[in-house]
């Protein structure tokens, strides 16, 4: 497969966050398989959380190929690059064809990202994930791989400004060991075991980060239960 725009898109974004001082750490990168295919199951936080997942699979070489919405490849400027990339969309209305596609990809040794809370999730916590991420996995014997994000909600978010040029801003990738999803398993079960490692490397990663909110306002980006003014698990769900 031609790739002929997803090299410039790295650089680019490297540069970027380079440029900025943007601290990217990536922790557990050895998990990531060097070849064959695998899911890399990811939080979402923020709108930018595909570049720095895709950014968690560069020390092994790897590209990823995200599900993303439909309503993003229609867009006129972001439609040809995420085509170029070889993404893959999802249409709500027709997710069987979308479904088949990532399969695909991954029986042909590709690694395929999703976030399987479906949206962000507003409490900066992780969500109930959605089973077809273990089922695909399943499908397509692959392994599944558990990523954490934090620091990107800093960046743009739901319901706050984007602010794409700040500077200094961590940002921590966390990677975890794979999760096989062996033929008949349980998916409701398994899904929930995927959920609590994400959520444990979502702990670890809120931990060991090394900034702190600023000022009153800068507490938007911490979770509740971390004293923050995100809001929480229930209150997000109101919204």
């Amino acid at each position: 497969m031609a790739e002929f725009v997803y090299p410039p898109v790295i650089l680019a974004a490297k540069t970027m966050f380079r440029v900025l001082d943007n601290r990217i750490r990536v922790e557990g990168a050895e998990h990531i398989p060097a070849t064959g295919g695998a899911v890399i199951a990811c939080n979402h936080v923020s709108y930018l959380d595909f570049i720095f997942c895709g950014l968690g699979a560069r020390p092994a070489k790897r590209l990823v190929r995200f599900m993303a919405k439909k309503e993003i490849f229609d867009n006129r400027i972001a439609g040809p690059l995420m085509r170029g990339m070889h993404h893959i969309s999802v249409d709500r209305k027709a997710g069987l064809a979308s479904y088949r596609e990532a399969l695909e990809k991954l029986k042909a040794g590709e690694i395929v990202g999703v976030f399987p809370e479906a949206t962000i999730s507003r409490s900066f916590t992780v969500k109930d994930i959605k089973s077809g991420t273990v089922r695909m996995a399943s499908a397509a014997q692959v392994p599944i791989i558990p990523m954490a994000l934090w620091g990107t909600q800093r960046l743009w978010t739901k319901g706050h400004p984007k602010t794409l040029t700040k500077r200094h801003v961590p940002i921590s990738i966390l990677i975890g060991e794979p999760m096989h999803a062996a033929p008949g398993e349980d998916a409701e079960v398994l899904s929930k075991e995927l959920r609590r490692r994400m959520s444990a490397l979502v702990d670890k990663a809120q931990a060991e980060y090394p900034d702190k909110p600023a000022s009153e306002a800068d507490r938007f980006w911490l979770p509740a239960h971390l004293g923050g003014t995100a809001p929480t698990p229930e209150e997000a769900k109101d919204l």
